[in-house]
């Protein structure tokens, strides 16, 4: 059986912890051990046995966390656990990310009240091979970031992605049940808090959902016997099926020589508003690490919406700043929270981490044309490329633009529903071009009137944009 379990308490980064310990130079981690470093970053919800994980992390380890393959692409809940990897392979510990294109097919229980509608063969590979991608190029990009914080870091060490399909796809049953099934006990499996959530349900539980904790759990065996992996990070749901694993191991290697033990589970909280609200692809919110699918402009602008409550706790989970540097900007944000100090630079340092500098200076320009009142520093060549994925953004010739009245143009490229409704805009001081109302109904546009003399701003009302540029 495993060791005691402490639960991690919600406080626990203004808690004095016993490892809390040696002054170290690393500039982003201001001398805390990686436990307590994590702690103060809120990043921990649960860990085995603290203070021999403390002891454990003394030494380079190897270190896991696990990505479902049900979609193509990552999302912001995903960074929570891949930051808190990124955490350890910055310290120098060995660093995998394991996707389930095995586990995939089965589909895991944890969190859900409903069962998974089983996901096509094909879609599972697809996913698995664009999620490697995305997974190399957030730890590609969140090491570049890292640099340039802190200057000279400890050397980083090579960071993986593996398959589960690998070692599982050749799996035969037979040996699975007797070498594997007979180590774990149904009133155990019973007591998961994934298996009781869905037995409480009026569908209850399929024996392929119930058995996924099995399958999760012989993959931690299989990184330790053939990768040393002695420690798994995943989200808080995953809690049973990562013991299922320590459990397994224990049962296997413990009457081993040299073996005492050593293997650890670390959880981290969902991704949640402090209202409860979760984030995510279930939760049919998700905002997408990949620029296709969620646009720089909406990635950044959803950390800028951040609220006074979440905002220190996002800060300190999704940026690589100083916690300490973190918390003198919230004590200025709460002085002067109309600033929004807090979230612009929550924004800011999490869109130049997953988008580089580009990226981020596209979501500022965009920023700038849809909430701003300042165009003048604005250039035509920045506005197409910030908004180039953007629905408000249209192409047109100078026949179908110039020449033509302000209410003709508005209703013809469908900012307003009529022609009509323009002018009742305009009259009323409702109807603006670059951030200027325009009440003359008969005013035409031409080139002079362009930004750049390439680029017309509508706007109908305080927030409905059309932007319109010459090809």
């Amino acid at each position: 059986m495993l060791e005691p379990v402490r639960r991690w308490p919600s406080t626990a980064h203004r808690i004095s912890l016993r490892w809390r310990a040696i002054r170290r130079t690393r500039n982003l981690h201001s001398g805390r051990d990686l436990l307590s470093e994590l702690s103060a970053r809120q990043l921990i919800a649960d860990v085995t046995r603290p203070d021999g994980f403390a002891e454990h992390l003394q030494k380079p380890r190897t270190i896991y966390v696990g990505v479902d393959p049900t979609a193509k692409s990552l999302h912001a809940g995903h960074l929570i656990p891949l930051l808190c990897l990124f955490h350890f392979h910055i310290r120098g510990h060995n660093t995998l990310a394991l996707i389930g294109g095995a586990t995939g097919l089965v589909g895991d229980p944890s969190g859900r009240m409903k069962e998974r509608s089983l996901s096509e063969k094909t879609q599972i590979e697809s996913n698995t091979v664009t999620l490697a991608d995305s997974i190399q190029q957030f730890f590609s990009r969140a090491t570049e970031y890292a640099l340039e914080k802190a200057p000279s870091p400890s050397t980083f060490t090579q960071f993986q992605v593996v398959n589960n399909l690998d070692w599982l796809k050749e799996l035969n049953l037979l040996d699975f049940l007797r070498n594997t099934g007979i180590h774990f006990r149904v009133n155990h499996m019973l007591a998961r808090d994934s298996v009781k959530l869905r037995m409480s349900a009026h569908n209850g539980i399929t024996f392929t959902e119930f058995a996924y904790q099995l399958l999760q759990g012989y993959d931690f065996y299989e990184l330790f016997r053939a990768r040393g992996c002695t420690i798994q990070v995943g989200g808080s749901d995953q809690w049973g099926n990562i013991l299922s694993g320590i459990d397994l191991i224990n049962k296997i290697k413990g009457d081993c020589a040299g073996y005492n033990g050593g293997c650890f589970a670390l959880t981290t909280p969902l991704l949640t508003t402090s209202q409860g609200e979760k984030f995510g692809k279930s939760a049919g919110n998700a905002v997408w690490l990949d620029e296709n699918l969620t646009s720089y402009l909406d990635f950044y602008q959803f950390f800028l919406r951040t609220t006074d409550a979440d905002v220190e706790k996002y800060l300190k989970m999704f940026t690589l700043l100083p916690v300490e540097e973190l918390d003198a900007v919230v004590r200025e944000h709460e002085i002067h929270p109309e600033r929004r100090l807090a979230q612009k630079l929550l924004a800011n340092e999490v869109t130049l981490m997953i988008h580089r500098k580009e990226g981020l200076e596209a979501a500022r320009v965009a920023t700038k044309v849809l909430f701003g009142t300042d165009y003048s520093t604005l250039h035509a060549k920045d506005i197409v490329k910030s908004l180039a994925n953007d629905p408000r953004l249209l192409r047109c010739t100078e026949d179908e633009l110039l020449g033509i009245t302000l209410p003709n143009i508005a209703a013809k490229f469908g900012l307003t529903s009529s022609k009509s409704v323009a002018r009742q805009l305009a009259i009323g001081n409702g109807l603006y071009l670059n951030n200027v109302p325009q009440p003359d109904v008969h005013f035409k546009l031409e080139r002079n009137h362009l930004i750049d003399g390439q680029v017309a701003i509508l706007r109908a009302g305080k927030d409905t944009h059309l932007i319109l540029a010459l090809r």
